[in-house]
């Protein structure tokens, strides 16, 4: 906190204390800044909010990414959220802001910065590199059709948000949210929180409002679950809404790239932005109605949740019962109780009739490992400079082996020895069909999609912590929304690494799955629940950046 306005910010403090005004804004200023303007809380600012008031010229696109930079600088050396912010970013603010100022915006996103996982290319200063020291300095032949669209859309992309690093698909015995380039990232809720993964910068930046939101990338479990734990929404899109051309892989039959943001509106529209066909990549050719994107954002209703039949996979809760606290149990029948009383049936033991033979088979990890060692190939045969010149999975894993930052063998290369040496075979290999059909049937007739075409659902609802995994293989849609928070007497549990995987106030998640392409149906429920609880605002991190728009503007 700058001394200047210590004075003026226990003045705050104590008139917020009185409760005069809301909690979201702040009217104090310092100095000859003085005003009696309302200015956002940047932790809790919504998109359309933050537009509202760059249209009115309350503020500027370069004072909010002057704000967000800050507040990056802040925390960043405690948490590790972001690995580098861009310095084109004030540049680009400028030129947005001319653009405002000439009548032209492009929409919502207009000006508004988003930071971006980093595993998502740009052809730009920013590094791509999933973390790992082998790919630093590589550069791409042109911005990935996300960026390229976020970019279209108006938005500043303010920088590369930390990862476990190649989205958790190295070792057997790392941690969520470790990267050898970023460090390791920690939750906003608990000192040395576990942030889960592998998207945690994306979500530990959307929590603490360090830009107004966030991408993020699933392969099974990436975006939700961070999400529920660092108290967001995350959507996880049906794979092939959202192009992956010059994202790096694990996984062109799993892989998909959404949204993290606080408030499920917000999350909505940055799907807009990102949904589409893209030529690069031949699974957003099956985007329905000729590629036509539904209006995610006019999802967005009170009354979505009227009429709607939602199924509850009671074998899967039960299957999985040791990822969730009792709090959470509780949390989840309270919710039911909220769908209920919005309109909707809830159609109970609506059962993924194989889930216990697929939560002991072994055939998603064969489909990964088998993608991962062509997709990885292809997509470092794409760069235009490679300063290390790693050209295959064998390459990467020598690299990391030898160069002593990666953390070799404290932090192993188990998943890709077994994918080289154990499993052997690519996705050209006969072997891999049948491996593939069966992902499919465990997350189709013998799972999620069977259970919603047998019961006529429109949506299975399950904890968060338990998600994932189900929609994963079949390439199926969540929405994540806060559900609750640890109970503040929560023993601490830590993993052997020290990090606190469940403890006071660490925050869970409830999630809409849904079919293929069903993310419109999914956000209005989520949306609908999310109005009706507000439960992200009943616990507030341990840490907290404090600059805020009322620091910048003027200066």
């Amino acid at each position: 906190m700058k001394f200047a306005n210590l004075q003026m910010s226990v003045s705050c403090l104590a008139t917020l204390a009185l409760g005069n005004i809301n909690p979201r804004f702040t009217t104090c200023r310092s100095g000859l800044r003085a005003s009696s303007q309302q200015y956002l809380s940047l932790k809790d600012a919504t998109i359309d909010e933050l537009g509202a008031g760059l249209d009115s010229g309350q503020f500027t696109s370069v004072d909010l990414v002057k704000a967000y930079l800050d507040r990056i600088g802040e925390v960043n050396d405690v948490l590790h959220a972001v690995t580098e912010t861009n310095p084109d970013a004030l540049a680009l603010a400028t030129e947005l802001d001319a653009e405002r100022s000439a009548g032209f915006t492009r929409g919502p996103l207009h000006g508004i910065p988003i930071l971006i996982k980093n595993n998502i290319a740009t052809d730009d200063k920013l590094n791509t590199t999933a973390g790992s020291y082998s790919l630093l300095g590589a550069r791409v032949p042109r911005d990935s059709a996300i960026a390229n669209k976020l970019r279209s859309a108006g938005a500043i992309i303010l920088g590369k948000a930390n990862l476990s690093q190649w989205a958790n698909f190295r070792s057997n015995n790392s941690t969520n949210g470790w990267s050898a380039l970023g460090g390791q990232v920690y939750g906003p809720y608990y000192p040395n929180q576990d942030p889960s993964g592998s998207s945690s910068g994306s979500a530990v930046s959307s929590t603490l409002g360090l830009a107004s939101g966030t991408l993020g990338s699933e392969t099974d479990g990436s975006i939700i679950s961070p999400s529920s734990k660092n108290n967001n929404v995350g959507i996880k899109p049906t794979v092939g809404l959202t192009s992956r051309n010059l994202v790096i892989p694990i996984s062109e039959h799993q892989d998909t790239v959404g949204p993290i943001a606080r408030t499920v509106k917000d999350a909505a529209i940055i799907l807009q932005a990102i949904a589409g066909v893209d030529p690069y990549d031949n699974y957003t050719s099956a985007i329905p109605d000729n590629g036509t994107i539904p209006d995610y954002v006019a999802a967005c209703q009170l009354s979505a949740l009227s009429g709607a039949r939602i199924g509850v996979a009671r074998n899967a809760i039960e299957l999985l019962s040791s990822s969730i606290s009792s709090a959470q149990v509780t949390a989840f029948e309270e919710a039911i109780s909220v769908l209920e009383a919005a309109g909707a049936t809830i159609v109970d033991n609506t059962n993924f009739t194989a889930a216990a033979e697929f939560l002991n088979s072994t055939v998603e990890m064969q489909v990964l490992q088998a993608d991962f060692l062509v997709n990885l190939a292809s997509y470092l045969e794409l760069l235009t400079e490679n300063p290390n010149n790693v050209t295959s999975l064998a390459g990467v894993r020598d690299f990391t082996q030898s160069f002593p930052a990666e953390e070799y063998p404290a932090r192993d290369t188990a998943v890709w020895d077994d994918t080289i040496f154990k499993q052997g075979w690519n996705n050209t290999d006969p072997r891999f069909w049948p491996a593939y059909q069966q992902n499919l049937y465990y997350g189709g007739e013998g799972g999620l999609l069977g259970a919603i075409e047998r019961n006529n659902l429109d949506a299975v609802i399950l904890p968060s912590d338990q998600s994932p995994t189900f929609a994963a293989g079949v390439g199926a849609p969540i929405v994540t929304v806060p559900l609750g928070f640890s109970p503040a007497n929560m023993t601490v549990v830590k993993n052997s690494w020290g990090l606190v995987t469940d403890g006071p106030n660490i925050p869970f998640g409830l999630s809409f799955m849904g079919a293929k392409f069903t993310e419109a149906k999914l956000i209005g429920f989520a949306y609908a629940f999310e109005q009706r609880t507000n439960i992200r605002d009943q616990q507030q991190p341990y840490i907290v950046p404090s600059t805020e728009l009322i620091d910048v503007v003027g200066q």
